[in-house]
């Protein structure tokens, strides 16, 4: 099992589990700061420096930038189709290096709020980077699909420990307590209510592979311009339908 933790304010609930039966803990950006078990942090060429953790802190742990995920990124269809946000490319990551036989978010549900005062990151305010306009993140929620379908054919299970009422991720919700029985061999009875209809799912593969939209860089945005947006909201929509709405009801 793979832990990956995200900024959200309810990434502060980590602090308070114990770890130790996850393989790997996956860690992005400064979430290295609400999990002193992490393993792997994994950032964008962006992430600042001085927001690295400190030398003696990464010891024995692995730092996973665009030099280990883009390859990864593109076995798995690349950032056009997989979406440009760090959570995503987490979990990509994740299912392609690491091969888990679960993947459990928490702290990854992309909802910020707007009210004054509200902290929008377990650190305060922040950029809600996965919000900003990008031809990749027209529907987060057909982004966690494709990513819940592709790692059910490798075998493995997404799901999401978050306590909030509402999550841009459309994976089945599980509770912490749920997830400590999950041990290797133990996960297919979580995916009934949440299964996938496959027939969409691949319609959806065969329409990314039709229009070849491949960046094997991964810098997408500088040739943004050369995507057609409507042809990608299409295949959204397409990953929508494989979800058939059972992934939103939390358990």
């Amino acid at each position: 099992m793979v832990l990956i933790v995200g900024s959200a304010p309810d990434a502060l609930r980590v602090s308070d589990w114990d770890t130790s039966h996850f393989a790997h803990r996956v860690v992005i950006n400064n979430a290295w700061q609400v999990c002193d078990t992490w393993d792997c942090l994994i950032y964008p060429e962006d992430f600042p420096l001085d927001r690295h953790p400190p030398v003696d802190q990464t010891r024995g742990k692995q730092l996973i930038s665009a030099n280990e995920f883009v390859p990864v990124q593109n076995h798995f269809g690349g950032f056009i189709y997989a979406g440009g946000t760090m959570a995503f490319t987490a979990g990509y990551w994740a299912l392609g290096a690491l091969k888990p036989d679960v993947i459990a978010y928490v702290g990854c549900d992309m909802i910020y709020e707007t009210g004054a005062g509200q902290a929008t990151h377990f650190y305060g305010q922040g950029r809600a980077d996965p919000l900003r306009q990008d031809i990749t993140l027209q529907s987060l929620e057909a982004k966690s699909v494709r990513l819940l379908a592709l790692a059910q054919r490798q075998g493995c299970l997404v799901v999401n420990l978050s306590d909030q009422a509402t999550s841009r991720l459309l994976f089945p919700r599980v509770s912490w307590q749920q997830l400590r029985v999950m041990g290797t061999g133990q996960s297919a009875g979580f995916n009934d209510g949440f299964e996938l209809d496959q027939s969409s799912a691949d319609e959806a593969l065969l329409a990314e592979a039709e229009l070849g939209y491949e960046v094997p860089c991964g810098r997408y945005w500088e040739i943004a311009s050369r995507f057609d947006k409507t042809k990608l909201s299409d295949i959204d929509d397409l990953w929508l339908a494989a979800s058939q709405a059972k992934v939103m009801v939390p358990t």
